[in-house]
């Protein structure tokens, strides 16, 4: 196992853009060690029956199947609308040049 020193606390305190002092770097070495090695036991388990997954549980769609039906009149449409031109909706420009 690699051992995390401080210029890999300070690289990482850089990267996260954080200032640590002198004794919380050292703090952070040991924890990240720590940490390291802890993950590091999940090589230990033998995973060759296990298959790859996306999530812990299964997931399946639960949204209602599409029909296709009858779609409202354009009229109506205009009307609700509060600014219509030649049977389409106009809207507030969201993009400017």
């Amino acid at each position: 196992m690699p051992e995390i020193g401080l210029k890999d606390v300070e690289n990482t305190a850089k990267l996260a853009k954080l200032e640590f002092t002198g004794a919380e770097k050292e703090k952070f070495a040991g924890q990240f060690s720590k940490i390291v090695k802890f993950v590091e036991k999940i090589s230990e388990l033998n995973t060759d029956d296990i298959p790859p997954t996306t999530h812990a549980v299964e997931k399946r769609n639960v949204i209602r199947e599409d029909s296709v039906g009858e779609s409202m009149p354009i009229d109506v449409f205009e009307k609700t609308a509060p600014k219509a031109l030649d049977r389409s909706i106009v809207v507030p420009r969201v993009i400017e040049h």
